[in-house]
């Protein structure tokens, strides 16, 4: 017996990119037609998939201007004396992940990992180095492909406090976390054995 599921998403965002980068470089009415039928294509069937009017999906494309490329999201990972890593319980999907989000336009990554820490967590935080980064695929956090920028951050001040899209705020050894995010234990163990080595160099 076979499994005949197909994971859509994925090639709705392959048809999203065919067609705004073709309208882009389109040279004839026939091109932009053509490609203005696959974005509605894309439209319709995002809108199934996520369950969201296809209009709306069509205006968020149609506002996404120039060359189509990967959402870029940023994260922080910040550890206590103990190793323990800080962690948010998110309002969405109640699963447990670092402080991130995505990178503002005329914001940079470090700027934007920064950002979401003070605002997810009420922590303030600084830079200590770059970890990874990541590609998520479509479907796992969102609809559309995205490349993941994950700092390794000290805490600099500030006190916990959940945000409007945080139910909690607190630390946890890894293995002891109820339900991840998708992707985040990974890239937790990851920030850990970076954590280690710098802990290694003092």
């Amino acid at each position: 017996m076979t499994d005949d599921s197909v994971d859509v998403l994925p090639l709705l965002d392959e048809l999203r990119v065919i067609g705004q980068s073709g309208l882009m470089d389109a040279d004839s009415p026939y091109d932009r037609e053509r490609n203005e039928r696959l974005l509605e294509l894309a439209s319709e069937y995002y809108g199934r998939t996520i369950e969201l009017p296809p209009e709306e999906i069509r205006e968020r494309l149609a506002a996404d201007l120039g060359y189509a490329t990967a959402k870029v999201s940023a994260g922080a990972a910040i550890f206590d004396d103990d190793g323990r890593i800080l962690l948010v319980k998110r309002t969405s999907d109640g699963t447990w992940g670092f402080p991130a989000g995505g990178v503002d336009p005329n914001e940079s990554a470090s700027e934007a990992a920064i950002r979401e820490t003070r605002e997810e967590t009420g922590i303030e935080a600084r830079i200590d180095e770059l970890i990874d980064v990541y590609h998520g695929e479509p479907g796992k956090s969102g609809p559309h492909s995205v490349v993941h920028v994950q700092y390794l951050c000290e805490r600099t001040g500030g006190t916990h406090q959940p945000s409007h899209e945080t139910d909690a705020v607190r630390y946890w050894n890894i293995d002891a976390v109820p339900v991840w995010h998708p992707d985040a234990r990974e890239r937790a163990i990851d920030a850990h054995g970076v954590w280690l080595e710098t802990r290694g160099s003092e």
